[in-house]
């Protein structure tokens, strides 16, 4: 069963092994568990439901408290201490884009304001409940799940919007296709919160963002049904598309989207590769991206995360050989590691793989092979786990990422992690950072950065320092022109920091666009702008 107050199937966990441990230990001190609030103490503090009887939403207290926070920071933290509120006073289970509709009709008659729900996955605040006077209600989209229709002329499938990744990739590869987006949340997230989110898969290299995936969508709005997309290109006008993607739920229930999908390749595998240094590692894997290789994914971990990452492996006989090999070909203390991916046609990859061979034998790069990549692939799901043993060890951790210019990217990176340590250490406390590039452009490249940090013994000395730590590094990015998010949509987390990146007018124009189609404001008041 899902956990209510953690990531993923309670059925799963983590192992966080003796030397991960230790490392901990030596990088932050000693970890003290908070205790953890039990559901039933939790659901003590739901208050009753503001909606009348026989309003069609279901007012049970464990339906409204699992709809009623995501996965950021701040929503763990509120889940840990089970102190959730605010609270959706109904939440609504459509099955159709004709229930949708339904839906939004008994919301306007309740006066009340709407969360779109889709996998909970949110880690900037997307789906908290604002402090209004009006009836808020939550509308999960997870009983629209279904693959609606396939066009396998034109390579077009229709699927619910609450379709999260598992069950869209099973009902494709059972007719001999794939869509290809796999986000770190791919176990929960759903299609329709990739696009309303802009958000992006680990091979994107290959298969592109949602935005070059997303075909077509249906939209339920206050103002009425509303149609977008649906040919290959056009010069009509603005891409309505456009405004769409991005929208966070601020414009209606994205109930049906159609997407683009390809026939299941011939060949996929992994690679590792491992760098003497940073400044090799990120030359070669510039040169990589603009060499116009059709690779399928291209990671590069900074020093601080490759060695976070072997500790987290274990200490068994072949990590020590690896370690003892990597130091006679140059690549010792200070050594970065790139994954990096070949998916498509028996041809394809060999040219893909024998032309990045050349660019990483230039750049002193030690090729190792599938061995860590396949392990790579067959657990990349399975890491966020370890914030749930983390915790349990009295850790926390959380992440901020962007995407920048080339130019800029390695100055931003020592900023950020800087800023967090800065930020951290004013309160006595040390963070332990590190950061990959994710996704690569010819023009520049995302930074991923992700921190471990002691769990405070309460809910407000947490949210202290986590606000400290998340300004400061939200401050650094801003200041060296990064986005706010590349892959994480703004939700309420990021939302101060937007006007920064679009500026007055265009903030008046996402603000006009919301009004138009929600002149009462009631779709997910409070997310990309106040």
């Amino acid at each position: 069963m899902r956990r209510w107050n953690g990531w993923g199937d309670d059925a799963h966990d983590y192992v966080l092994r003796a030397n991960a441990r230790a490392l901990l230990l030596e990088r932050l001190g000693p970890g003290t568990p908070p205790r953890d609030a039990s559901l039933d103490e939790a659901l003590q503090r739901v208050p009753a439901s503001r909606l009348q009887d026989g309003s069609r939403f279901n007012t049970g207290a464990e339906a409204r408290l699992r709809h009623t926070r995501g996965q950021s920071f701040p929503d763990w933290l509120a889940t840990r201490f089970g102190r959730l509120g605010p609270f959706p006073d109904g939440v609504a289970f459509p099955e159709s884009h004709d229930d949708a509709v339904e839906v939004l009709a008994n919301a306007k008659r309740a006066g009340a304001t709407v969360i779109p729900y889709g996998g909970g996955t949110s880690v900037v605040g997307h789906l908290n409940v604002p402090r209004d006077d009006r009836p808020a209600v939550s509308v999960s989209l997870e009983r629209m799940d279904k693959l609606l229709d396939l066009d396998e002329t034109c390579w077009l499938a229709r699927f619910g919007g609450g379709t999260p990744g598992p069950a869209l990739e099973k009902q494709l590869r059972e007719r001999g296709y794939v869509l290809g987006h796999f986000p770190q949340s791919w176990e929960y997230s759903t299609v329709g919160g990739w696009v309303v989110t802009r958000s992006s898969g680990q091979q994107s290299l290959r298969y592109g963002r949602i935005e070059q995936m997303f075909d077509s969508g249906r939209l339920a709005t206050p103002r009425g049904e509303m149609t977008v997309g649906g040919v290959p290109a056009s010069a009509a006008g603005p891409d309505l598309r456009e405004f769409v993607m991005g929208s966070e739920g601020r414009l209606g229930l994205l109930t049906e989207a159609v997407v683009r999908v390809r026939p299941l390749p011939q060949h996929e595998s992994f690679h590792a590769v491992f760098f003497p240094d940073w400044a090799h590692g990120f030359a070669a894997v510039r040169a990589l991206a603009q060499s116009g290789l059709p690779l399928s994914m291209l990671r590069l971990s900074n020093a601080n995360e490759t060695e976070t990452h072997l500790t987290l492996a274990g200490e068994g006989a072949a990590l020590r050989w690896l370690r003892r090999y990597l130091g006679w070909r140059g690549a010792g203390a200070g050594r970065c590691m790139s994954m990096l991916g070949v998916t498509g046609g028996a041809r394809e990859t060999r040219y893909a793989l024998d032309g990045a061979r050349e660019i990483v034998k230039r750049h002193r790069g030690v090729w190792i092979g599938t061995a860590i990549g396949n392990r790579w692939a067959h657990n990349r799901f399975h890491g966020v786990y370890v914030r749930n043993t983390a915790w349990e060890a009295g850790y926390a951790i959380d992440t901020v990422e962007t995407a920048i210019n080339w130019n800029k990217a390695t100055g931003l990176m020592q900023a950020v992690e800087k800023a967090a340590a800065d930020a951290t250490a004013k309160f006595g406390e040390r963070v332990h950072a590190f950061t990959h590039l994710s996704h690569v452009y010819r023009q520049g490249c995302s930074v991923y950065s992700s921190f471990i940090f002691r769990a405070a013994p309460s809910l407000e000395e947490n949210m202290e320092r986590w606000a400290a730590m998340k300004k400061a590094v939200s401050e650094t990015i801003v200041v060296h022109g990064g986005t706010i998010s590349h892959q994480h949509g703004v939700g309420v987390d990021h939302a101060p920091y937007l006007p920064a990146e679009k500026g007055p007018l265009g903030m008046d124009l996402i603000k006009a666009v919301a009004a138009e189609l929600d002149p009462k404001s009631m779709m997910n008041p409070g997310k990309l702008f106040a």
